[in-house]
């Protein structure tokens, strides 16, 4: 029974401190990703996401001090890339993320301009969709798959809002989506191993409704 209020009380006090301005929100940008080494045997390659078009699409909540939080979907094409030298494997793939995080805005919600900061955490889903082949340049390192890989992912960002009207804000930020070495869809091969965590930093230009 104590269990049982203490949520009621919760329930009542949430939306009072969360709920007085609701968003929804959408921006495209571009993915760019960081590179590791994949290590074999007698030789190395990096490993990596090329760069590709991002999408996103979020509904958020804010307080009428300076924090809020949004629940974020994104989409971003980028095919797989393992390169040494003048050598060079891809593969076709995207990725998908959701995930929620926490915003702290450096002015109040009456500013026209507002400087924020953002971290949060989710997942990551990595899908290769390229066409297998008979033979891939450097699969003695590592195999470019038609695979699915869900890991988890930490966010962290920052941006500027701008108000345009009372209810319509134009956003620029960039996202930095760290997850560890999607090794399904890039699968080092026998006696390879990579140890590091991929880092993909997506700027974007958004619009955004407030109700």
């Amino acid at each position: 029974m104590k269990l049982a209020r203490i949520l009621v009380v919760c329930a009542a006090v949430l939306p009072a401190a969360w709920g007085q301005k609701w968003e929804v929100g959408g921006g495209v940008g571009g993915g760019i990703s960081s590179s590791t080494d994949v290590s074999g045997p007698t030789a190395s390659a990096s490993a990596s996401i090329q760069t590709g078009l991002a999408g996103s699409v979020w509904v958020g909540s804010y307080s009428s001090g300076k924090w809020g939080g949004e629940l974020r979907y994104d989409y971003q094409m980028g095919d797989l890339q393992l390169k040494q030298n003048s050598v060079q494997a891809t593969f076709g793939a995207h990725s998908q993320d959701i995930h929620y995080d926490f915003l702290y805005h450096f002015v109040g919600g009456e500013s026209r301009l507002q400087p924020f900061v953002a971290f949060g955490a989710g997942i990551k889903i990595y899908q290769g969709t390229g066409t297998q082949v008979v033979y891939q340049p450097l699969s003695n390192i590592a195999l470019l798959t038609q695979a699915q890989d869900l890991v988890p992912m930490a966010s962290v960002g920052g941006g500027v809002k701008y108000k345009l009207t009372g209810h319509v804000t134009l956003r620029l930020d960039v996202h930095d989506y760290l997850t560890p070495f999607p090794k399904q869809v890039i699968a080092p091969a026998p006696g390879a191993s990579v140890k590091s965590w991929l880092q993909d930093f997506v700027p974007m230009a958004a619009l955004s409704f407030a109700f």
